[in-house]
């Protein structure tokens, strides 16, 4: 394959500008020279900084696009299935490519790996409870897919159909793509390339594979590009979907902020294991929301089958908003503050809020910061998902009593859950503050989300009411393992699972306040430094509750 590319190569073509570099002042004048309007959420798929029209292959590179995606299939189900000496456990419980054996072994597709780009290569298996073919349309669908993967995928957008497969299906679907890969937290680049996306039916079996064609082009000034990578997706007889994910991603990791080094460079960042679990997150959540069983509550509201609905369509926007607009995508601007609460610098960044129905309008201020703490994800995140701890840390609240009086499991996993918190001030008998929160757990990632909600308009989506008319501003938490666990491969009845000792986490703190409700006014610096100082105590009365509590206290 790669021999047919040479003497056919373009000259090197256009990418975006890496994530750009946070300015280093807290000037308000500073950070109006810089307004950016983030796009909502039904915006998201919309890329018009990028030079799509530059990649659309050429009549007479079809046929190699073609052979490229057949090759690149064939390859990915060679590797997926492989076992040593291809794969070994890696240090942190990761299953990794030997890269001399596999360069011995598929010597030829995309060529070699450009300069300053690192090999990360990840596989892992897992159960997805949704049958093969409803997963390959969300997988081909371009605002399935992004809905599926919010904490992963921040943009994306179909260049060009090349095969529309068999009728009704995607056998054979070819489909030109681009994406930007993202990490909740703006320390983190974004990670953005140019790909194809083949799906194959074999027998009981389906086959979708990525690969990066910018070697089409002859494009050697990367920051990411995907070999052959994607999904085996086997039929069960349960309905569900054995999937098994290899990723392989060669990209630049100089501008990952050190704090976060360990984390990327672990393939937990990007990993196999991310997409498995984010997408087993996101079947749990569509499951809760046909569930028959009715969840508890006290607000005289027993909703039925739309109302359940709603509440979980409603928190699906919240959660998709919160990931959106915590990472560092290029579509974003953020200004950094100098932090002053242990945690690393505030990152701070202005929206105008304007015709959209899901937000209120006016002038947000998003603010973000992260920080390492020593103790075990599992441990942080069950402190912070828990209502009896949340005076400890939460500002608003602090006053008050905080009780749940709505709750929705998503799956088995006790931490997986959609909760309705009311917030009682001791000095009234009035019940005059709302939490709506989401908490979902996985070995890679675990996310608090919430945001504060009129009773009146939650009391209508209870009832049946439209969600969409419902305007949230989330606030919340991404806990990260640091990538510091120790993991080794054993033995259990012939079967070789992994055990991992968890290390340290990396909090990412994330507030949206509404400063003003005049969409045109122009931001104080008064306001500013109230969002600093809201972030900043915030990190510190965390620090100081986690140190203090019993081993025992969390769940």
């Amino acid at each position: 394959m790669a021999a047919k590319y040479i003497g056919r190569q373009k000259p090197p073509m256009p990418m975006s500008s890496a994530c750009p570099s946070a300015a280093s002042s807290g000037t308000v004048d500073m950070m109006h020279r810089f307004l950016p309007v983030l796009p909502s959420a039904s915006e998201m798929t919309s890329v018009p900084d990028f030079p799509l029209q530059s990649f659309l292959p050429s009549d007479v590179e079809k046929p190699l696009v073609m052979e490229l995606a057949v090759a690149s299939m064939e390859e990915l189900y060679q590797v997926a299935e492989a076992g040593e000496p291809l794969w070994i456990m890696g240090s942190n419980g990761v299953e990794v490519i030997q890269h001399d054996i596999y360069l011995h072994r598929f010597p030829r597709g995309i060529g070699p790996t450009p300069a300053g780009l690192r090999s990360e290569t990840s596989r892992y298996t897992g159960l997805v409870p949704m049958n093969p073919s409803s997963l390959v349309e969300v997988l081909m669908d371009m605002n399935q897919w992004a809905k599926m993967f919010p904490a992963m995928v921040s943009r994306v957008q179909t260049v060009e159909v090349l095969s529309t497969g068999i009728a009704g299906t995607y056998d054979g679907a070819i489909q030109l793509m681009f994406a930007e890969f993202h990490v909740p937290s703006p320390l983190v680049p974004t990670r953005e390339s140019y790909f194809l996306r083949y799906s194959k039916r074999v027998d009981h079996t389906w086959v979708v594979v990525d690969v990066s064609i910018d070697s089409l082009h002859g494009n050697m000034s990367l920051r990411c590009r995907r070999r052959p990578s994607g999904c085996i997706i086997e039929e069960m007889s349960s309905g569900y979907s054995k999937v098994t994910w290899v990723e392989h991603i060669e990209a630049d990791p100089r501008e990952v902020h050190g704090m976060f080094q360990q984390y990327v460079n672990s393939g937990l960042a990007y990993g196999a294991a991310r997409w498995i679990c984010s997408l087993q997150r996101h079947c749990e959540r569509m499951a809760a929301v046909l569930a028959n069983n009715v969840p508890f509550g006290e607000m005289n509201v027993f909703p039925g089958a739309e109302g359940r609905s709603g509440m979980l369509k409603l928190v699906e926007r919240m959660t998709n908003s919160f990931c959106g607009g915590v990472s560092a995508s290029t579509a974003h601007t953020w200004v950094t503050l100098a932090g002053n609460s242990g945690a690393d610098d505030i990152q701070v960044l202005i929206r105008k809020s304007m015709n959209d129905p899901g937000r209120p309008p006016g002038i947000v201020l998003s603010a973000a910061t992260s920080l390492w703490l020593s103790l075990p994800p599992s441990r942080v995140f069950n402190f912070l998902r828990d209502e009896r701890f949340r005076t400890q840390w939460d500002i608003l609240s602090n006053s008050g009593v905080v009780e749940e009086v709505f709750h929705v499991a998503k799956g088995q996993v006790a931490g997986n859950s959609v909760s309705l918190l009311r917030v009682n001030p001791t000095n009234s008998t009035s019940n005059n503050m709302l939490i709506l929160q989401e908490c979902c757990t996985d070995e890679s990632c675990s996310l608090v989300v919430y945001a504060p909600v009129d009773l009146t308009a939650m009391s209508t989506v209870l009832k049946g009411g439209d969600p969409d008319a419902v305007a949230l501003l989330p606030s919340g938490f991404a806990v990260l393992p640091d990538g510091s666990q120790i993991g080794s491969s054993v033995n259990v009845g012939g079967a070789r699972l992994k055990e991992v000792v968890s290390g340290g986490s990396l909090l990412t703190v994330t507030f949206q306040i509404l400063v003003d409700h005049v969409p045109t006014a122009r931001l104080s610096l008064g306001s500013v430094a109230k969002v600093n100082n809201l972030i900043s105590n915030t990190v510190v009365y965390i620090k100081e509750a986690l140190s203090k509590l019993p081993e025992d206290a969390v769940v």
